[in-house]
């Protein structure tokens, strides 16, 4: 299983930016997804994460202008970030809680990671 993120890039304050994050391969099933982020010199923190069926947590610190979705049939996940702050900066990386079928075993899986800018 692969996760392959994309739609990171350099925004100004109060710009919006839509990451996206797929997962490839074969066998597996999907259970949670998430995105986290890492900025400069800090520990990787949680931002949003989202069951199966939809069911959503947020970080307080960007309740009300992100939003995580996601479509099982593409095995994707995204985050719509809206009124980006210059705090926001940092790498993003997605994560997904995945069953292998072939191995009977369940693992969570990394994207390679997305940088986002925001410029003040």
């Amino acid at each position: 299983v692969q996760l392959q993120a994309s739609g990171g890039g350099l925004v100004q304050t109060g710009g919006s930016l839509r990451l996206s994050c797929a997962a490839s391969g074969s066998g597996f099933i999907i259970n949670d997804m998430g995105w986290y982020r890492q900025a400069p010199g800090k520990q990787r923190e949680l931002v949003a994460t989202i069951t199966r069926s939809g069911s959503t947590n947020y970080a307080d610190s960007v309740k009300g202008r992100f939003t995580i979705s996601r479509d099982n049939a593409k095995n994707t996940v995204y985050l719509q970030m809206n009124s980006l702050k210059p705090e926001d900066t940092a790498v993003y990386y997605c994560n997904a809680d995945v069953f292998v079928v072939t191995k009977l075993s369940s693992g969570h899986y990394w994207g390679q990671g997305t940088l986002v800018t925001v410029s003040s």
